[in-house]
């Protein structure tokens, strides 16, 4: 089996290389403004602007004039007409190929924030039938197995007891974390302990650009 780098970015974006290709997940307004700049492919959950910043897009599209974008309608109307044919809109059940990449979305909304706020659209990725998978804003759980689970640890949206249940009933091999710029130095020992106690897999925080093979 080829390895696959992945490498932590601020926030909820990640970029795995292999083989020469390099995919970006979700480089949104809380991450580096280069995050996706060498991408191939970028793939974005959600329109919420920690996942999804319209610069940062066309940084990365202008850069990389081959460099293709996968996200959902919302997402993909801000801004196909300045790309035409390199920005694809996905729903859940679809498969494509992106840099090398096999994927298949799963899930079709945000997780409640309140129930006065309306839900939006939210996709999750798998790549690679199951060594990765990054869910954006929900915990949907895929209907394979998962070798390793990017788990969105912190957000408005969610309560740590959400989490802990979330890592138990995907059961994957390892957990990375993401979705974490809200939290504090002091606090992140409080998570790693109970992820890691109790969610039934090995637990990883990587820092911002520090990378690991998968």
């Amino acid at each position: 089996m080829t390895l696959m780098k992945l490498t932590k970015k601020s926030h909820a974006c990640v970029r795995l290389e292999k083989e020469g290709g390099t995919l970006v997940l979700d480089p949104g307004g809380f991450t580096e403004e280069d995050a996706a700049i060498g991408a191939d492919a970028i793939l974005v959950t959600h329109e919420h602007p920690d996942h999804f910043d319209e610069g940062r897009l066309r940084a990365a599209l202008e850069a990389h004039p081959a460099a293709e974008i996968w996200t959902l309608r919302s997402v993909a109307e801000k801004i196909s007409a300045a790309f035409p044919g390199r920005v694809h809109t996905v729903g859940h059940g679809d498969t494509f190929t992106a840099a090398g990449f096999d994927v298949q979305v799963h899930g079709e909304l945000h997780a409640v924030i309140h129930p006065d706020l309306p839900r939006i659209t939210n996709v999750g990725y798998l790549i690679d039938g199951g060594r990765v998978f990054h869910p954006g804003d929900a915990l949907t759980v895929p209907d394979q197995p998962v070798e390793t689970l990017l788990a969105p640890v912190q957000a408005p949206w969610s309560k740590i007891a959400e989490v802990i249940e979330f890592i138990r009933e995907v059961k994957p091999r390892r957990v990375y974390d993401i979705h974490d710029a809200l939290l504090t130095d002091l606090a992140r020992p409080i998570y790693d302990t109970h992820l890691g106690n109790l969610g039934g897999a090995e637990h990883h925080r990587l820092a911002s650009g520090v990378s690991a093979e998968v």
